[in-house]
């Protein structure tokens, strides 16, 4: 399992020949230990066209040291600071599965491929304070570095490099303070900073790529309409790009987060389709569409498993639910392994890694219309009153149908309409403050309610398929059959409670 520290430390120049100054009597700082001298020898991997480099990501496997193993660092806002993610050694050359997902979003498609061996002998001085704990580590490099072929083989075409650099590395919990006392010996002794961020970059030399633009910083304000989009889209991107290595990863919940911040993508190209050129954003909201379907598959099996479980478990020990909860079981469990193959195939494809690109180019340089121009708060109004009017229309066509099929069919429009509402007035609350986020509130609870009617539906036909497979199969059905009463109720319930919800949420909507 992989472990995650934050890296504290600065790098700085040093020849060969200008010796540490002493490092006894800083503040704080009660011995200093020779902790002798380490042999590291590290293969650094990325892409044939550097793209972990030009984002000053570095991901190792090193061996030697206190720490041998594999080395993924990330950049951090914090100065000074990277985030590493460590693994044991593998004992092959293949980058680990659990750090190939960390960066999978940033590779779009290209394989890694070792770039660089580095190899360093390492001399070390630790630094402690008066009760024994350690502060920082100070170390003298000399390193040795060859660019590889993409077999791992040395370059011909390029010989091996050599520098001499000092680190100063803070332990965890040191106060950061001994970083610049420590900088003001070396200042004295003529030792500077190090011109390169990292020993990888310094290898590279005239191969190093320039740094990758940083994701499109949003607007600075939500004065127009067109600012309050780009904003919103800006937000939503970033929560999709986040969770992306925790899906690869299958952590709990990741699927459910990552379907949510597509629908509110597509949600919000929609509701700003008179802000934004909807030759640029239809084609993207479609293909948003296939990425909440993709997600959609595994996270409904989730959501359906859950509730069939519950659900017999409801029911009385007589009603003979240990054979039916271990169909249940064995039916999802085979469902779930087909469902992870293919989302993690379309997420490893072409398809999802050009719309990761266009996402990023519609906020980077956004196709806004002439009405994006015009103030937010008129836009946001008019906006929500739109979201209005079309789930006012959908929920009196539901509500004047009699109980049944259709009318299923009529209240699960209804509740696709009041997400869309919801994701609106979240997309509105920068601008309209408090209105807008009473009225997501209110929202919220029309959506849940719709959204626990539409459970229903999909659990009580569940029920009838297993049913009848059961039947088949020579089974007792009877438990599948209580569960599906039960599910009659619960939908009752509902539909019940409904009216008295959406009076409420439409007393918090602007009036159309």
């Amino acid at each position: 399992m992989a472990s995650t520290v934050h890296e504290v430390e600065r790098k700085y120049e040093a020849a060969d020949g200008v010796p540490l100054p002493p490092l006894d009597g800083l503040p704080g700082v009660a011995r200093v230990e020779d902790a002798g001298t380490a042999a590291l020898d590290a293969v650094y991997f990325d892409t044939a066209g550097l793209r972990l480099a030009a984002r000053r990501i570095t991901l190792r496997s090193r061996t030697g040291g206190d720490d041998a193993g594999w080395h993924l660092k990330l950049p951090s806002d914090a100065p000074d600071t990277r985030t590493e993610v460590r693994l044991p050694p593998s004992g092959g050359r293949d980058v680990p599965a659990e750090l190939a997902a960390q960066v999978a979003r940033h590779l779009r498609g290209e394989r890694l491929l070792p770039v660089v061996r580095i190899r360093n002998s390492r001399e070390r001085h630790h630094l402690y304070d008066a009760d024994g704990r350690l502060l920082a580590e100070v170390a003298r490099d000399r390193v040795t570095a060859q660019l590889l072929e993409p077999g791992g083989r040395p370059s011909s075409a390029v010989t091996a490099t050599g520098w001499s650099e000092i680190e100063v590395e803070l332990a965890p919990g040191a106060p950061r303070r001994l970083l610049d006392e420590v900088e003001r010996r070396f200042a004295a002794a003529g030792i500077r900073r190090s011109s390169s961020p990292s020993k990888l970059l310094r290898a590279l030399g005239d191969r190093a790529p320039q740094p990758a633009p940083p994701p499109p910083a949003p607007p600075g304000g939500t004065g127009t309409a067109g600012d309050a989009a780009v904003a919103y889209l800006h937000g939503r991107l970033l929560a999709l790009l986040a969770v992306d290595p925790a899906v690869r990863l299958d952590e709990e919940d990741a699927v459910h987060r990552m379907r949510v911040a597509t629908r509110r993508l597509r949600s919000a190209l929609k509701t700003y389709r008179r802000e934004l050129d909807r030759t640029a954003t239809d084609p993207l909201a479609e293909e948003l569409k296939w990425l909440a379907g993709v997600l959609g598959r595994e996270r409904d099996r989730e959501v359906l498993d859950a509730r069939l479980r519950t659900r017999l478990g409801e029911l009385p020990a007589a009603a003979g639910t240990t054979a039916a909860d271990r169909r249940l079981r064995d039916r999802f469990a085979t469902s779930r392994a087909g469902n992870r193959d293919l989302l993690l195939r379309e997420m490893n494809g072409a398809r999802y890694f050009r719309l990761l690109d266009a996402l990023e180019e519609l906020v980077a340089s956004p196709p806004l219309r002439r009405p994006a121009r015009k103030p937010a708060r008129g836009a946001a109004v008019r906006a929500l009153r739109r979201e209005r009017r079309r789930l006012t229309r959908r929920m009196d066509a539901a509500r004047g149908l009699p109980p049944g099929e259709e009318r299923d069919r009529a209240l699960h429009e209804a509740r696709k309409a009041a997400k869309r509402a919801r994701y609106a007035a979240e997309s509105a609350a920068p601008v309209l403050g408090k209105p807008a986020k009473k009225q997501q509130k209110a929202l919220k609870k029309v959506q849940k309610l719709l959204g626990e009617h539409q459970d229903s539906v999909v659990a009580r036909e569940a029920l009838l398929r297993i049913a009848a497979e059961t039947r088949a199969d020579g089974g007792d059905t009877f438990p599948f059959g209580a569960a599906y009463q039960l599910e009659r109720h619960r939908a009752a319930e509902v539909e019940a409670r409904l009216p008295r919800t959406w009076r409420k949420a439409r007393r918090r909507m602007p009036v159309g």
